[in-house]
């Protein structure tokens, strides 16, 4: 037990830290770390299983700072509690460029931050998948080696962005009764009073979802504690409403938007230290102070050390396993099973949807990767992602590998960052492309970390037909593709989406899509080929030496440009089929591969269904396009293309129009 002293000059560590270090910088949010200063400290010194000296222990709690524009606190933390790659020099260079300490909290940049928050709402979400990941791990490998909890802190903003509630509503039909979250009920946002913008009863709110709910004074540090204590008991997840004052301590500021987010200036901070008894300088913690918070972060040494010995104890295979699956790494016979499924399809030459085509893939890799989690957003027989090997996830039993996210695509896609980040699983979820705008904040954040999630986004074009132009993506394709280290795959066929699905499991440090077609569509590739040629971005399908036009083409349209290949040459026109597969792989080829790919024929045409943007890489101003210039239709999808002229014969047009 701390004494109430001692716990008041820990917390009043972390609200001058933030203070000191925002006004610095000139720039910052002094009034929730200040505020939310005895809930952490209270937290990390009494219950949070963490080790500074051992930071990716994988029986560690996590913490998530939802409300990620207070990373002050986060910072502070780490440095009181002795992360050894978190100085106080770094806490002076907060916001300042090439810091650890970015301006919110940027997984990557330092030990300890478990996940990349600012866009309100995603960090309760990715902390809803870290504790799917325990429960479906300790499920799999027992409470012996995973068996801890998640805790997220949030504020009005996360609670207001629609994503909080497809994650709370989640979060409390599948029972994560290790998932702890404190609301920093301070009642300010940035325009002024929380009772401006809304006037939801929260804690109603979270009890229609299932949730524990428990209503305490977020600045009494044992009412905190018994909160904790109750969460630990609950059989559902928890919410505790910590009622708070922002910016507690600064005698004119606190209680008001002021204190939000901006420095609270020489004066403010001046009497803050004088109402707090805190006499220091600024960035100097006390001597005693610090040695107490140094303590605090060796508090779990002996639960590691306890763990290290259950996992040493464990049979070689299960220790291998887990071991193995931590560290991200894919078994040593992965490529050797793909390559067998290759040469099967080599053989039989199906004609089929990229969609089956991936159901087919995934068929192989879940029965070869027991870490794949595969799920739908409520489109499973449409985005065939659930294979032999999976049974469903349910509130009462997690030994399946397939989670039904229901109709929640934001929530999906930032609890599948959570899942990655937690470690020993591979996501994957379906929906359909349309939709990956409402994926899209989480799919950047997945991006900007680099991590391994992989989206199955079935029905990639008017292909979709009679749904009409709703449903029919005409945009997404160059949307997805301007997110920086996302790898987006257009497979044109079987093959194609074997190699794609090999490289985006191989991928430890970058997302995946997978844009896959509703329509059959026949062989691009008839014939074995060792090599993953999709891992090139583009390749050439159909040379030709004295080609006068190269067709280039991602997925269903491949099919296009070899029939208008086909009709070229019957018409004695020499032209090449380029397959591209993947724009971002083709770019980081070598200048001399790209060159010879982008090829010397005088006309050059792209033919994808979709907007042009980002072929004129390919075909250059002055070359041909044939796609989408509009939104779509309602109908079905051969009359849909011959429609909007997405054709093998507009393709032959073209460069005889080229050509003339």
């Amino acid at each position: 037990m701390i004494s109430p002293e001692k716990h008041q000059r820990m917390a009043n560590a972390i609200r001058f830290l933030a203070m000191d270090a925002v006004e610095k910088a000139n720039s910052g949010h002094p009034g929730l770390p200040m505020g939310a200063a005895d809930i952490a400290t209270v937290l990390f010194s009494r219950f949070l299983k963490f080790d500074p000296k051992n930071p990716l222990w994988p029986d560690r709690d996590r913490f998530v700072l939802s409300a990620g524009h207070g990373s002050m606190l986060l910072y502070s933390l780490l440095y009181l509690t002795g992360y050894e790659d978190m100085t106080i020099e770094d806490i002076k260079q907060f916001r300042q460029l090439g810091s650890k300490t970015a301006g919110h909290p940027e997984y990557g940049h330092a030990s300890g931050i478990e996940t990349t928050t600012g866009p309100l709402g995603q960090g309760i979400a990715n902390a809803v998948g870290m504790a799917i990941a325990e429960r479906k791990l300790a499920e799999e490998f027992g409470s012996e080696l995973q068996s801890h909890f998640t805790y997220a802190l949030v504020g009005d903003g996360c609670l207001m962005e629609g994503i909080s509630q497809e994650a709370i509503a989640l979060a409390g039909h599948l029972k994560l009764n290790k998932l702890v979250v404190f609301w920093d009920d301070n009642k300010i946002t940035i325009d002024g009073a929380v009772s401006l913008s809304d006037s939801t009863d929260q804690i109603a709110r979270l009890k229609s979802a299932h949730w524990n709910t428990i209503e305490i004074d977020g600045h009494d540090q044992d009412a905190i504690a018994t909160a904790i204590e109750a969460a630990h008991k609950s059989d559902r997840p928890t919410f505790i409403a910590c009622r708070t004052i922002i910016g507690f301590g600064a005698p004119n500021k606190q209680g008001t938007h002021k204190v939000h987010g901006s420095p609270l200036g020489a004066e403010e901070i001046a009497a803050a230290r004088k109402s707090l008894n805190w006499e220091s300088e600024a960035f100097v913690v006390p001597a005693d102070v610090l040695d107490t918070w140094r303590l605090a972060g060796l508090r779990s040494t002996k639960a590691r050390k306890e763990w290290e010995e259950r996992l040493a104890g464990s049979d070689a295979e299960t220790r291998a396993e887990f071991n193995r699956r931590f560290a991200g790494e894919l078994p040593g016979s992965f490529d050797t099973t793909i390559d067998t499924f290759k040469k099967k399809i080599a053989a039989n030459n199906p004609t089929v949807a990229t969609r089956k085509a991936s159901e087919d893939a995934l068929e192989v890799i879940n029965g070869l990767l027991p870490e794949t989690l595969g799920g739908s957003a409520d489109l499973t027989p449409s985005n065939n992602t659930k294979t032999s090997q999976m049974t469903s996830i349910t509130p009462t039993d997690f030994s399946g590998r397939y989670m039904h996210w229901g109709i929640r695509e934001h929530a999906t896609a930032a609890a599948m960052n959570g899942i990655a980040l937690h470690g020993g699983l591979i996501p994957y979820s379906g929906g359909f492309l349309i939709f990956s705008d409402y994926c899209r904040p989480s799919v950047r954040l997945a991006a900007l970390m680099g991590i391994r999630v992989v989206h199955v986004w079935t029905h990639d074009s008017i292909g979709v037909g009679e749904d009409g132009p709703t449903h029919q993506p005409v945009e997404h394709f160059a949307a997805l593709r301007a997110i920086p280290n996302l790898l987006l795959f257009r497979p044109a066929d079987e093959t194609e989406t074997a190699e794609c699905w090999q490289i985006a499991l191989k991928e430890k440090h970058r997302p995946s899509g997978l844009a896959l077609t509703r329509q059959n569509l026949i062989p691009a590739r008839t014939e074995y080929e060792e090599k993953n040629l999709s891992a090139y971005g583009a390749y050439e399908l159909i040379s030709a030496s004295d080609a006068k036009v190269s067709i280039f083409a991602s997925g269903s349209e491949v099919e296009i440009a070899i029939k208008a290949q086909q009709q070229l040459a019957a018409k004695g026109i020499s032209a090449r089929v380029v397959s591209v597969p993947c724009f971002e792989l083709f770019f980081e080829q070598s200048a001399d591969y790209q060159k010879a790919i982008i090829g010397k024929a005088p006309v050059k045409i792209a033919v994808e269904a979709g907007i042009r943007q980002g072929w004129d890489a390919f075909i250059g101003n002055d070359g041909a396009f044939v796609g989408m210039k509009s939104f779509g239709a309602s109908g079905p999808a051969k009359d849909l293309y011959k429609h909007f002229g997405i054709t093998a014969e507009a393709v032959v047009s073209a460069a005889e129009a080229k050509l003339a």
